[in-house]
This record gives structure tokens, C-alpha cells and sequence, in this order.
């Protein structure tokens, strides 16, 4: 029997207890090398469904299907062993029924064994958070700036400029918070927004371009990386310019095949010399 002491991954009650605590860190991930290097730092990894836009180059979310969200949730857990790894729900996969999701829920959970789903959505999906939390699908939920609501809200704009607005957001998240979930990401929220519903909300709020009140932070990797340049939204923070990175050492290689400078003798399977 293996003496090795098998790491424990931080459960969805553990974040649910982050309430008013140490901040959550999170990330995205979609890969197993990003997530191999993520978990060791974070306490929450997410399969977002803007893997879409990151990786397959969508301009929105929108054409993700179920079958890629586990495919990359399946690697990504392959890739962590401590982090909570949470996979999004994405568009069309749960919004027809309570039913709907839970077929698209445990799918997720059978094929990838990540510890819970996201899902977009506030009082309207109330009844389908409290669907699933009662059979076993633990649940985020996300309010605010919903992307997968992008054509119905005209694009990606923050929430909570007007009283109307920021009632909209604090009635969702209290929604869908009553319904059984425990954490609930706030996305694109006028700062007082969020950290009013912050201090309101019995479990953890995410914060994404919302406040530094809200009880864990989340970002995109690779916008936090330098590896998405398509766009980087005004509450990015980049830590690092790894695309410039790569761009550098690719025209480097390149000129070094063109010059036949690569490869080397080093770098090739000579035949043994003889005996």
C-alpha cells in the first residue's frame, strides 16, 4: 500500500465557508498544462464557457456545446489535483427545463468529476439551482453581466448604473443564493452594486469587474497571462506579457530553420558508433 498522503481537493462547502474570510483566489482554466500550473496557487479553477471565445475564436460564447465543456473539464481535472474545479453550463444546455439541466449537470459530473457547474441567471433560474442542489449537483451561480445573455442585453455592458438595475442584480443574486448555491460570481457590477450585495449575501460572492469587497476574485488566465489580445476588458490586470513571449521566440526559431541553424547535430538520433 502506497505510504503517499493523497492531497485532498478543496470541496464546494470549503468555498462556501470562505463567507466574509481569507478571498477566494480563482481562475480559468482549459487545459491540463494550464492547470497543472494554476492549481498549486489557486482555490478555485473554472472551465468557463469563454473557452468558446479564448480558444476556438467565437466572437461570443454562444456556439459552445456541452460535448466541449467536458472535454475540457475532463482535462482540466486531469491537470489539478487540490483546486475545486467548477465547469459552466453552456448556452441551450439547461435553460428550457429544470430536467434539461440536470441531464447536462450529470453528464458533467459523471465524465469529468469536477465538483460542481456554473450556470447563468438569477430569479429566473431559481427553481433550476434549487432543482439540482437537491440532487446532488452542487451549483454556482452567476448574475450581473451575463454573456450568454449578450444579444438580449446589446452587448457586453456593465450593470447596475440605474436603481432599477442594481435591484435587478441584488434580487438575482439573493435568488438564486435562497435556491441553494453556494457561491455566486458578479460580473460586470457597478462597484457599490457589488459590495453591497457582498455584504447582504450569505455565501461568497466571485467578483469579475465588480468589487474588491466581493469575497474571491476571478479571471480569465490568458487575459491575466498577456495570451488573448483580441480585446482586454478595463478590470483586467495583466501580470504578464506571455504572448509578446511566445510571438519573440517563434520568429527567433524561424529564423534559425531558415538559416539552417536549427536543428542541430545535438538535437538528432545518430547511429551508435561501432563496437
Amino acid at each position: 500500500m502506497s505510504t503517499v498522503a493523497r492531497i485532498k481537493r478543496t470541496s464546494t462547502p470549503q468555498i462556501r465557508s470562505r463567507k466574509g474570510a481569507e478571498p477566494l483566489v480563482c481562475l480559468t482554466a482549459y487545459t491540463t498544462p494550464m492547470a497543472q500550473r494554476l492549481d498549486p496557487h489557486v482555490d478555485l479553477l473554472l472551465v468557463g464557457d469563454s473557452l468558446g471565445m479564448v480558444l476556438y475564436g467565437f466572437d461570443s460564447t454562444l456556439p459552445v456545446t456541452l460535448d466541449m465543456m467536458i472535454a475540457h473539464g475532463a482535462a482540466v481535472m486531469r491537470g489539478s489535483e487540490r483546486a475545486c474545479v467548477i465547469v459552466d453550463l453552456p448556452f441551450g444546455s439547461y435553460q428550457a427545463s429544470a430536467e434539461q439541466a440536470f441531464r447536462s449537470a450529470a453528464r458533467v459530473m459523471a465524465e469529468t468529476g469536477a465538483s460542481g457547474v456554473k450556470l447563468e441567471g438569477g430569479a429566473e433560474m431559481a427553481a433550476t439551482v434549487h432543482f439540482l442542489t437537491q440532487r446532488g449537483i452542487p451549483v454556482c451561480g452567476h448574475v450581473g453581466l451575463m454573456p450568454q445573455a449578450v444579444n438580449v442585453a446589446g452587448g457586453f455592458k456593465a450593470t447596475g448604473r440605474s436603481d432599477e438595475e442594481a435591484q435587478q442584480v441584488r434580487r438575482d443574486a439573493e435568488a438564486v443564493a435562497a435556491a441553494g448555491a453556494f457561491a455566486v460570481v458578479l460580473e460586470g457590477t457597478l462597484e457599490p452594486v457589488a459590495a453591497s450585495i457582498t455584504a447582504g449575501l450569505p455565501v461568497p460572492t466571485i467578483g469579475i469587474g465588480a468589487s474588491p469587497a466581493c469575497d474571491g476574485q476571478i479571471l480569465v488566465s490568458e487575459d491575466v497571462f498577456g495570451l488573448f489580445s483580441d480585446f482586454t476588458p478595463r478590470f483586467v490586470k495583466r501580470y504578464a506579457e506571455l504572448g509578446d513571449q511566445i510571438s519573440a521566440a517563434a520568429q527567433v526559431y524561424a529564423q534559425e530553420v531558415r538559416a539552417r541553424r536549427f536543428p542541430g547535430m545535438e538535437h538528432c538520433f545518430l547511429p551508435k558508433p561501432p563496437r
